[in-house]
């Protein structure tokens, strides 16, 4: 029997690339709107750069750790606490900085420096394979998805075995148009799976991410916070960074000039890198935060107990913060985007993911010169009702 898709919420609507007009008129005129989210239940989504900025940088009036979990009418309390063990976006500080204070030394721009040669290594076998896959193949398929992937498992200790069967659970944890009970299904089975990861790491620490934490914090972290924290970082670091792959070559595809530019000026991937996060904003939202108190934002007032989402691709557009903010130009490199988010939940493999791309864009531009869409007149199938924008599929030739 088919299900019929819920309807998509304002914040997560998309026109391509661009955020939807109505996003975009929301944050012009309002600032902040109320909607209703899929579970019935209103929301405030926020929509101006300094706004969300506002919010995200205020955990005592704007909780994580006070939003209900998603499904949690469906778990007994013993298991809702299990499940939310270790998960550092749930939590506000002091719980959120003890977590945290242990995995930042980890992710380290120092730390990550040590990680490029074998991420360029992992890009040039991934482009091997998307060369030997022949003109036209998908370059989801063999270079956006298994580039993020392989440095995010090797790092935590998956078996690379593991790795499509994980791909396929994390797009059904993310995967808003399912029916909540299968998401519920998928975070018991995502869970089930690293509790596996972490026995093995307890009883023999390796030189991985995983193998650190049981070596140095296994008396101050409990087997559910490593449970929690190893798939937190998992589903992070492979789903964000992959997704920036495929929709940013898509993107430099439809600007061919600036595609040229990262490809032959050094000097300019870095700048290209930080506009293609602000453009693209694949994050389209952080989990809601809950207010503990009456606020006001933007000039709105918001009552205690509120759920309020921020909206990255549209405050990322926001005039306020950018010129001419609908135009991509790498030139202009836009600092201080929120596509990373702000404040203490401010994305914590920022530094990795970051690398991943400055290695992997001018890599996959100088292999193929010529890459092209393989029929710039075939519809793209985007990920539209999935947490993490992105594209399933992207057919190029070179």
């Amino acid at each position: 029997m088919m299900t019929e898709a819920p309807e998509l919420p304002l914040h997560m609507r998309r026109n391509g690339l661009s955020p939807v007009e109505e996003l975009a008129r929301a944050r012009d005129s309002e600032g902040v709107v109320q909607v209703k989210t899929p579970f019935g239940v209103p929301a405030y989504v926020v929509c101006r750069y300094e706004d969300v900025r506002q919010v995200l940088a205020d955990p005592a009036r704007f909780s994580s750790a006070l939003t209900p979990f998603p499904g949690a009418e469906q778990l007994d309390a013993d298991e809702l606490a299990t499940m939310q063990a270790g998960q550092l976006i749930g939590f506000d500080p002091p719980e959120h900085t003890r977590l945290r204070r242990m995995l930042t030394p980890e992710f380290t721009v120092r730390r990550m420096r040590r990680l490029e040669p074998r991420i360029t290594e992992i890009v040039r076998t991934a482009l091997d394979d998307l060369e030997r896959a022949g003109k036209p193949a998908d370059l989801v398929e063999h270079f956006a998805l298994p580039v993020p992937s392989l440095v995010i498992c090797e790092l935590l200790g998956v078996p690379q075995a593991d790795r499509a069967e994980f791909h396929e659970r994390s797009v059904r944890l993310l995967d808003t148009s399912l029916p909540l009970e299968q998401r519920v299904a998928a975070q018991r089975e995502d869970r089930a799976y690293m509790a596996g990861l972490v026995a093995r790491a307890q009883a023999e620490p390796g030189e991985d991410m995983l193998g650190m934490l049981v070596r140095e914090h296994g008396h101050d972290l409990s087997t559910d916070e490593l449970i929690g924290i190893a798939g937190l970082l998992l589903l992070a670091g492979h789903e964000t960074t992959s997704n920036m792959l495929g929709l940013g070559t898509l993107a430099l595809l439809r600007h061919p000039e600036q595609a040229a530019m990262i490809r032959d000026d050094p000097a300019l991937v870095e700048p290209a890198v930080e506009e293609l996060l602000r453009w693209l904003s694949v994050v389209q939202v952080l989990p809601p935060r809950t207010t503990t108190t009456d606020v006001e934002v933007g000039g709105h007032a918001i009552p205690a107990g509120s759920l309020v989402f921020c909206s990255f691709p549209a405050a990322n557009r926001d005039p306020a913060f950018v010129d001419d903010p609908e135009t991509l130009d790498i030139t202009r490199g836009a600092a201080g985007h929120v596509a990373f988010g702000h404040g203490v939940h401010h994305c914590l493999g920022a530094p990795l993911a970051r690398m991943e791309m400055r290695i992997a864009f001018p890599a996959l531009l100088r292999r193929f010169p010529g890459l092209a869409l393989a029929d710039p007149a075939e519809p793209v199938d985007f990920r539209v009702f999935s947490l993490v924008y992105g594209v399933r599929t992207l057919r190029v030739t070179w």
